[in-house]
């Protein structure tokens, strides 16, 4: 049996200001789990939009503070409070999410429900999965909403972010066209040499006719939008009538503008996607089922690009680094991780 201590390390939101001070490290006492939960050694927890949404308290769920953040991890079950699949999966690796209320992953020991833990294969990679739930599998999930949608070709902003490539990959290998739409020429270069086919900025002076042209050539009626603010009716605005916008982040800090007269006139819509409400609306069948295909594409079209391992005592700096640059690749928190970091 694993050695569990007393006393853990972890990250610690204070305030939800967004300031300097509102993350600290802290000592806790490592939690006990009770029926239905099990205890998880953290390895990996990866930095995502989403939790800095959480951070500045934006995001859809507000936790009683203080609290430890993240949203996904992965590691191993080291006990059990009972239940016959927690009792499974203790001494098994796991990749699993953080419960809507209580801590978060960002910690050396987290609870998690046992039935939103997914047990991993011997060839996955323990960083791998790490992040194998917030952005493998909304990037599942939002292809098969534009299945259920019947649209031959995808747009999407923010295709230079970790989520928006998964998306270039998967709907290659699905034989779906995306047009990948980016705000600064590297960004496009660099989903250019990863394959990409219709790559479009932002910022060119020519950007709304090209879109328009190539929305109507490849009949594209479903956009994901991760920014929001006016580009989302800028996007809309170039698709044909009745497409739809799916509107599943906001960077850009800014309501969705969008001209009423292509909701009513073209029958455009806009709607939301959120993670957590897709999961709870999936079969646990289902919910396993997909987890078994994203698992075995973890390492190809829905990898994730590391550009840094941070441990607890350096991961306050490193979020600020990611927040000021998200294309280069996800910061990874490692709690064992004690050595002098890549930044």
């Amino acid at each position: 049996m694993t050695s569990i201590p007393k006393t853990m390390r972890a990250l610690e939101l204070r305030s939800y200001d967004g300031g300097a001070d509102s993350l600290a490290l802290a000592e806790k006492p490592v939690p006990r789990p009770c029926a239905g939960q099990v205890l998880v050694r953290v390895a990996a927890s990866p930095v995502n939009p989403s939790d800095l949404s959480f951070l500045r308290g934006m995001y859809g769920l507000k936790k009683r503070l203080p609290v430890v953040p993240g949203f996904e991890c992965s590691g191993e079950v080291v006990a059990s409070g009972g239940g016959m699949w927690a009792r499974y999966l203790v001494g098994r690796r796991v990749a699993c999410a953080a419960p809507p209320d209580g801590d978060g992953t960002w910690a050396e020991f987290m609870l998690a429900r046992a039935d939103q833990c997914i047990p991993l294969r011997k060839e996955t990679d323990i960083e791998h999965a790490a992040t194998m739930i917030v952005n493998p599998f909304t990037a599942w999930a939002l292809l098969e909403t534009a299945k259920e949608l019947r649209a031959e070709a995808v747009v999407q902003t923010a295709a230079a972010s970790a989520l928006g490539r998964m998306i270039v990959r998967l709907a290659v290998e699905r034989g779906v066209h995306a047009v990948n739409v980016v705000r600064r020429r590297e960004q496009a270069e660099l989903l250019e040499r990863e394959g990409a086919g219709h790559v479009l900025d932002s910022t060119d002076e020519n950007f709304d006719e090209r879109l328009g042209e190539l929305c109507t050539r490849l009949r594209a009626t479903v956009l994901f939008d991760a920014v929001a603010g006016e580009l989302t009716g800028r996007v809309l605005r170039a698709m044909p009538a009745g497409s739809t916008a799916i509107v599943y982040g906001a960077l850009s800090l800014e309501g969705c503008l969008v001209d009423p007269r292509s909701l009513v006139f073209e029958r455009k819509r806009v709607r939301g996607f959120w993670l957590s409400d897709w999961l709870r609306r999936q079969g646990a069948l289902k919910k396993f089922r997909v987890a078994g295909k994203v698992q075995k594409l973890l390492g190809d079209e829905l990898r994730t690009e590391v550009r840094a391992r941070l441990p607890l005592e350096r991961a306050a700096e490193g979020l600020r680094q990611y927040a000021r640059e998200m294309t280069g690749g996800k910061f990874i928190i490692v709690p064992g991780l004690h050595a002098d970091p890549e930044i």
